[in-house]
């Protein structure tokens, strides 16, 4: 049996314990922590929040300990209403949204830590560079041939009808992060999260570059590393389904063929 371990220096350590003194109703948190700017192992900080004097989200959590308890705590947010994406991490074993996670959805403490296998900004902040980069490639826009159209350019409702669950992605990189053929070949597949955006732009009626889409995609790891394993469906906090959006594109390169 295959076994693996962590570097020494990437172990989490048992770190600071922060006491919600006199409150009735406490829940523990316990976070990931990780600074670039010493030479420390990651450790594991445990807070206790008071949640009679705590909305109902992780999120709220989040930033009730960043406001009161640490202000060293780092971690994205911006919408706090599941549009943004801002806030993905690993809550309770499973990547979604701080801010559409209920913390009475969760029994015990509540684990967190930042989306799985990308390198680490601080925290529970990941640095999505190239998973950024990849949206790009797939040149998420519409492209035609030609002259622009001169008026609004139309479709009939079957067609519109064809983009429902893929124009809905907000690129919180929870599909992605949960793959792991991304996990293993994040470098060289394109992942659930850009090809759903490429397969959105590929169902448009009013896209001309069919082809030359299909084109940049006819690799052996840029599509071909699903192996339909649904982590991404089962992941993503929108109710999507990447691999779906996948098969639709495989199919798409063996009609052309």
């Amino acid at each position: 049996m295959v076994q693996l371990s962590l570097p020494k220096n990437s172990v989490p350590t048992e770190g600071k314990t922060f006491k919600a003194e006199g409150a009735k109703r406490v829940k523990r948190f316990r976070i990931y922590r990780w600074s670039p700017d010493d030479s420390q192992n990651p450790r594991i900080d445990t807070y206790e929040v008071d949640l009679d004097k705590c909305g109902p989200m992780v999120l709220d959590a989040l930033i009730k300990i960043k406001n009161e308890i640490d202000q060293t705590l780092t971690f994205r947010r911006s919408c706090r209403e599941g549009i943004c994406g801002s806030c993905a991490m690993n809550i309770d074993g499973a990547n979604t949204l701080a801010c559409t996670k209920g913390i009475d959805e969760i029994g015990g403490d509540v684990k967190i830590y930042p989306l799985p296998h990308m390198p680490v900004v601080k925290d529970l902040v990941p640095d999505l560079t190239n998973f950024y980069a990849q949206h790009a490639y797939v040149q998420p826009w519409l492209q035609t041939k030609g002259e622009e159209p001169k008026k609004e350019w139309t479709q009939s409702p079957a067609d519109r009808e064809k983009l429902d669950g893929l124009y809905e992605c907000i690129l919180c990189a929870c599909c992605s992060t949960s793959c792991p053929s991304y996990w293993w070949n994040g470098d060289r597949y394109l992942g659930p999260a850009a090809l759903l955006q490429a397969y959105r732009w590929l169902a448009d009626s009013r896209d001309q570059q069919t082809n030359e889409r299909l084109d940049r995609l006819e690799d052996p790891f840029k599509l071909y590393r699903c192996h339909t394993i649904m982590n991404c469906a089962k992941a993503c906090p929108k109710g999507l389904n990447p691999a779906k959006a996948i098969a639709e594109i495989k199919q798409m390169m063996v009609d052309r063929a």
